[in-house]
């Protein structure tokens, strides 16, 4: 495949359609279909990869679909399909701290920030840097709450971010 095209594939889960995009290598993004910015993040996507995206399945996207739906049904903890990560050095940090939070376990945005290593009152900086994860469930946003203990935003939805916390919560024995 020509490195500057990836393939899409809508794909069927449990909690409804997920777009995933993919090269042979690595995952690019996965996101729940009503995700009200999904347009955007797919020309961010081309735009930062130069890439064009046509649909089609690769291994990757294969691998995914297997791990979705098996994380879905309370039997997958850890993603192993290889994914490439797409922002900011900050955005980065934010992301890989996001996937040291622990199936199961919610944290606040403040807490993000101090893990960090930054002052709390960055937390707006992070929940924005949170918002542009282009990999819903794999890079865990949905484990980030408000310090108040009120779920916050997610771009998948407050129901789907509900769910994802309360099956992880029955599931992380």
């Amino acid at each position: 495949m020509n490195p500057k095209q990836l393939k899409s594939s809508w794909l069927t889960t449990t909690r409804g359609s997920m777009l995933a995009i993919a090269s042979e290598e690595a995952l690019y993004l996965l996101e729940f279909a009503g995700r009200r910015d999904l347009e955007q993040k797919i020309k961010d996507l081309t735009t930062k990869t130069n890439a064009t995206i046509l649909p089609g399945r690769t291994r990757q996207i294969d691998s995914i679909e297997h791990e979705i739906n098996a994380y879905f049904a309370g039997s997958l903890k850890e993603f192993k399909t290889p994914i490439h990560l797409l922002g900011s050095p900050f955005q980065q940090d934010v992301w890989q701290t996001l996937m040291s939070v622990p199936y199961g376990n919610t944290i606040s945005y403040a807490e993000q920030a101090i893990a960090m290593g930054k002052q709390s009152t960055a937390c707006r900086a992070v929940a924005n840097a949170n918002g542009t994860n282009h990999l819903a469930i794999i890079i865990p946003c949905h484990r980030i709450i408000r310090s108040n203990g009120s779920l916050g935003g997610y771009g998948g939805g407050i129901a789907h971010k509900q769910w994802l916390i309360d099956l992880e919560k029955k599931n992380r024995i």
